[in-house]
């Protein structure tokens, strides 16, 4: 298997986690195993990545990348560090990264339901063995509970109309596929020109949803910290305003960490014109004090 996901803000990653020869650390979203491939080669034979994914299909990508280096492969969510850590008798590492995206891979797998631009199921789980898919959220919800998704998780300014049409267009059976809720969404905006596509804020609040991320994301940033050891790095790459609130509130304000970029890091200009993903990146990094 060969994977098309480029790991973003590579070079930024590995100067702020400075990882040594020897050293143990922690890639959280291991995604198609970029991130964990740079630093297993910077800690080398005599060090250890542990590298957690939910999803199977990205773990297999990871496993073809990091192929003969010192990579451990957990197939789990981060939040679960402290139980997965327990399991492997490790007690505290060098350096933790989460890289919050989703790869490209996933993407632009049309059968995983992510996008908007290719027809697939209504699905969007990382891990298909969860039993909430998009499709339950859309056909399920009442028309309060998706208002208030595509508002609280999306800022879709017309989540109202939206949520309104899906559920009236549920009296003619559900909505079970990508393209279906694509085209219900654009209806309302009409002719309107849009700077994204109107079903980008939409597919963005059920995909948080379906796979709990902003829970699963406060968990792991709550937890995280006491498995470093003093002096260790930790550091976050969000993707939207909701994340990278988090990261930054976590940073400030827990007593154990230290923060180290006072604004988040970005992608340079060259990056972004060789993967345009990596625009909306932001880069925060802590120490354990």
């Amino acid at each position: 298997m060969t994977a098309v996901h480029r790991p973003v803000l590579l070079d930024e990653v590995l100067t702020w986690l400075d990882p040594k020869p020897g050293g143990v650390f922690v890639d959280a979203t291991a995604g198609a195993g970029g991130h964990s491939a740079a630093l297993a080669k910077r800690v080398g034979a005599d060090g250890r990545v542990i590298s957690f994914d939910r999803d199977p299909m990205m773990l297999d990508f990871a496993r073809d990348r990091t192929r003969g280096l010192p990579v451990t492969l957990v197939h789990s969510a981060y939040d679960r560090l402290v139980e997965e850590l327990d399991s492997l008798g490790i007690a505290q590492v060098d350096g933790i990264l989460a890289d919050l995206g989703f790869a490209s891979d996933q993407m632009d797998t049309g059968s995983r339901g992510f996008s908007f631009q290719r027809e697939g199921p209504l699905d969007m789980r990382f891990d298909p063995s969860q039993p909430t898919t998009a499709a339950t959220l859309v056909n399920e919800r009442s028309a309060d509970e998706l208002i208030a998704l595509f508002r609280d998780l999306g800022d879709e300014p017309r989540a109202r109309a939206i949520a309104d049409r899906i559920v009236e267009r549920r009296h003619q059976g559900p909505i079970t596929t990508t393209e279906e809720l694509a085209s219900l969404i654009r209806s309302v905006y009409g002719h309107r020109r849009e700077r994204i596509d109107p079903s980008t804020r939409v597919f963005q609040a059920l995909r948080i949803a379906v796979n709990d991320e902003l829970s699963l994301l406060d968990r792991f940033l709550a937890v995280a910290p006491d498995r470093l050891r003093l002096g260790g790095r930790f550091v976050v790459i969000s993707f939207h305003s909701l994340e990278d609130e988090r990261v930054k509130a976590a940073f400030r304000d827990d007593e154990r960490l230290r923060p180290l970029t006072r604004k988040p890091v970005i992608a340079s200009d060259r990056e972004v014109r060789q993967n345009a993903r990596s625009r909306s990146a932001k880069l925060r990094a802590a120490e354990r004090a």
